[in-house]
């Protein structure tokens, strides 16, 4: 038992290590088929804090302000859109629950004697 502990913690040591291994393989191979660096090229989400303290985050090279983000939240409410599945599950939950309160309080009314 004691050989196939060691043995055992060895493998997944040796697996670990060798997916660190082939992920800085992977690294370097995007960098070389590259071929140069180039500040143009952009990752995909970055998050950068200006002069004035704000941050401003980019997506594929987009910039995403608070702004953008209340405007579609307003444009959503706005619109009003039913969802039936949403409001399918809402009655659902709430019948579960009174169903649920029901139970326990005529269960602990058993158990009480009233």
């Amino acid at each position: 038992m004691k050989w196939f502990m060691v043995k055992g913690i060895f493998l997944i040591s040796l697996m670990f290590l060798a997916v660190l291994f082939g992920m800085q393989l992977a690294n370097e191979g995007i960098h070389n088929m590259k071929g140069y660096d180039d500040v143009n090229f952009k990752d995909a989400f970055t998050v950068n804090e200006n002069e004035s303290g704000n941050l401003q985050a980019s997506i594929l090279g987009n910039d995403i302000s608070s702004h953008d983000l209340q405007q579609k939240k307003e444009k959503l409410e706005e619109m009003k859109a039913y969802n039936f599945f949403s409001s399918l599950g809402k009655s659902l939950s709430e019948g579960i629950s009174e169903a649920t309160e029901k139970a326990i309080s005529h269960i602990t009314d058993r158990i009480n004697g009233e």
